[in-house]
């Protein structure tokens, strides 16, 4: 394996290629917002990653299809939060706080880690694999203490690849509190099917109404009749009036079986695909939203709770709390089925 560090000089307004192999490319570039992009390429696709923002999976595309979700943004922006630039395909939501805040929360949408800035970067080299590494440290006085190694690694040949993300408390005695989840912005399918290694029933329509859902009359039908089975769960036929956004938790997935797939099959056949251990991420959330501007499909976004925000993880029992110098891992596997 072969270590490369990046240093900001790479990135310039011109795009360049900074890395050719017989099974790989690298290019990288510089939008005029000032953001730095880094794009791994196989004879697949590619994976375009910000690797000093958040590292931030901005776009991906696979035998000639866009994983990315229909949005406003034609580049990333500058932001303190991810709403403001809401136009990647993933992001790590977390890691102190996650989800949607609840009035009583403090802490932003997603939580302190979606758009932090990171302190460097390198990639990983091998004749098999390819592997973009950010490095973060986070520290408050009076405050948590964390290192963050987010990754994304991408294999020869594949039209999958891996998500990853380490985190480890570095308080010398205090616990920190961890929430995480992998928040992936699926293209909306029109007329797709989405299956998963779960039993029928599963998933859960969601009960509550967060602060940044308005709902109307038509929204609440159509969740009442999501719920008595009319509409079926499964099925994107009906997702084109999923305005607001229509969400939906599965719990407790580790009595399904130690690894979970989900997939969402288009009626060209080709297939989105998400696997991930069910130890490391316990819930699973599924959100669909259909409007002119924004359209989504996130046929499962694996997490460690709810995306309900600080308290209601910890009311829920569902908040972990990292020892001093404890390090948990996370792993997603994701792209087009192969």
């Amino acid at each position: 394996m072969i270590k490369i560090n990046l240093s900001r000089r790479f990135f310039t307004d011109t795009e360049r290629v900074i890395l050719e192999t017989e099974q790989f490319k690298v290019t990288v570039k510089r939008y005029e917002t000032g953001i730095e992009s880094l794009t791994l390429a196989n004879s697949c696709g590619f994976v375009e990653v910000l690797p000093y923002f958040g590292q931030i999976i901005w776009n991906a595309e696979f035998h000639g299809r866009s994983l990315r979700m229909k949005n406003m943004f034609s580049r990333p922006q500058p932001a303190a939060e991810i709403s403001d630039t809401y136009g990647c395909f993933a992001f790590h939501s977390g890691l102190l706080s996650a989800g949607c805040p609840a009035p009583e929360d403090t802490h932003p949408l997603h939580g302190e880690f979606p758009t932090s800035k990171m302190d460097s970067a390198w990639l990983e080299v091998s004749e098999k694999s390819i592997r973009i590494v950010s490095s973060y440290e986070y520290v408050r006085g009076f405050g948590n203490h964390y290192h963050a190694l987010p990754s994304v690694r991408l294999n020869a040949d594949s039209s999958l690849f891996d998500i990853e993300m380490r985190v480890e408390n570095l308080s010398a005695y205090a616990p920190m509190p961890l929430q995480y989840m992998c928040h992936m912005n699926y293209a909306f399918v029109e007329n797709g099917i989405m299956t998963q290694s779960l039993p029928k029933g599963a998933f859960k329509l969601r009960s509550t109404v967060p602060a940044h859902v308005t709902p109307t009359e038509r929204w609440t039908e159509i969740n009442r009749r999501i719920v008595a089975g009319e509409i079926d769960a499964d099925s994107l036929a009906c997702a084109r009036e999923f305005d607001p956004e229509i969400v939906f938790f599965a719990d407790g997935l580790c009595r399904y079986g130690e690894k979970a797939e989900f997939r969402l099959k288009a009626p060209d056949g080709i297939t989105f695909f998400t696997s991930f251990s069910t130890k490391d991420f316990p819930v699973a959330t599924r959100w669909i939203l259909f409007n002119p501007d924004q359209q989504v499909a996130a046929f499962v976004l694996p997490g460690t709770c709810r995306p309900e925000g600080f308290l209601a993880a910890r009311k829920a029992g569902t908040l972990i709390m990292l020892k001093p110098g404890e390090v948990r891992e996370f792993s997603v596997r994701t792209g087009v089925e192969e």
